[in-house]
């Protein structure tokens, strides 16, 4: 196979028919690497929204379970990319999805902002520092992905469009962005846990390196001092060299999943869907949120 023979298979597909399938082969075979790097900072920028950030720090998941939340979510999203949403796979993981999240009075504002990041931040990722940039047909087929899924979590007013989900995360970010006490003590938690998965004298060069990647607005609402010039340009230009390497190298002959990475390390022994994930926290801002038609819990 060729380098690019795989974006000619993507190109030749309908985008709104075959979009799951798309994200599939862009999120398994073109991108592995770099979709897990651009998911994980797309949750980690909602947590700079207090609504957010300070539920997630009152129910605890981030700050004492972090690495369980983390394996988790990747999980329960990576079986609906890898079996599809009409699978039993993706149907229970859909399923926790929302049987976690009916647990706790989540608006529907927030939950739409977090399908945004979903689609926005893979794109800007992979443009910026991958072994190229997401072609027109991934673009559109992502959004489609992340509608469907949206309608089966029952969020409303989801975005048509790409352009729209950025416009919409962009202004949301706008105007919720702020500090929280709560919040920060989930974006410490978080950067303790990435540098754990390295050896421990790594960990100030990775929390350096990881907060160098970070936008201003993040930056400012977790008050963390911004990394000096030097430092963000080197670390930048660092993960773009990657990216180059990588251009270079064969297409990748076999799918890699979010189930494989390394920093998965919660279930050694494996684990089931229907197990994964919170259970109610009483107490903790009320619950549910609001009850949706069966048609959303499938």
């Amino acid at each position: 196979m060729k380098r690019f023979e795989r974006l000619e298979q993507i190109r030749r597909m309908d985008p709104y028919e075959n979009a799951s399938e798309i994200y599939r082969l862009s999120a398994a075979y073109e991108f592995p690497w770099d979709f897990t790097r651009a998911l994980e900072l797309a949750l980690y920028r909602t947590y700079a929204v207090p609504a957010i950030g300070g539920l997630l720090a009152e129910t605890a998941e981030l700050t004492d379970r972090a690495q369980k939340r983390y394996d988790d979510t990747s999980l329960l999203l990576d079986a609906i990319v890898e079996h599809g949403f009409g699978s039993d796979q993706g149907r229970t993981a859909i399923r926790r999805i929302n049987q976690m999240h009916g647990s706790y009075d989540i608006g529907n504002d927030d939950m739409r902002y977090v399908l945004c990041t979903f689609v926005v931040m893979p794109r800007r990722w992979i443009d910026a520092y991958a072994w190229r940039r997401m072609s027109r047909h991934e673009i559109v087929a992502s959004a489609v992905h992340y509608r469907t899924l949206g309608r089966h979590m029952g969020i409303q007013g989801i975005p048509a469009t790409y352009e729209e989900f950025e416009a919409c995360l962009d202004a949301y970010e706008e105007e919720n962005f702020a500090w929280d006490e709560g919040a920060r003590r989930v974006s410490d938690a978080t950067l303790d846990l990435m540098a754990f998965w390295y050896p421990r004298p790594l960990a100030p060069l990775l929390r350096a390196s990881t907060l160098a990647l970070l936008d201003e607005s993040l930056l400012r609402a977790f008050r963390y001092p911004p990394p000096g010039p030097a430092t963000r340009a080197w670390v930048r230009r660092a993960v773009r060299m990657r990216g180059r390497a990588v251009r270079l190298l064969p297409p990748r002959r076999a799918p890699h999943f979010a189930r494989q990475n390394w920093e998965i390390k919660g279930y050694p022994n494996g684990y089931r869907l229907d197990e994964l994930g919170t259970r109610p926290v009483p107490g903790v801002r009320g619950c549910p949120m609001r009850h949706l038609d069966g048609s959303a819990v499938e």
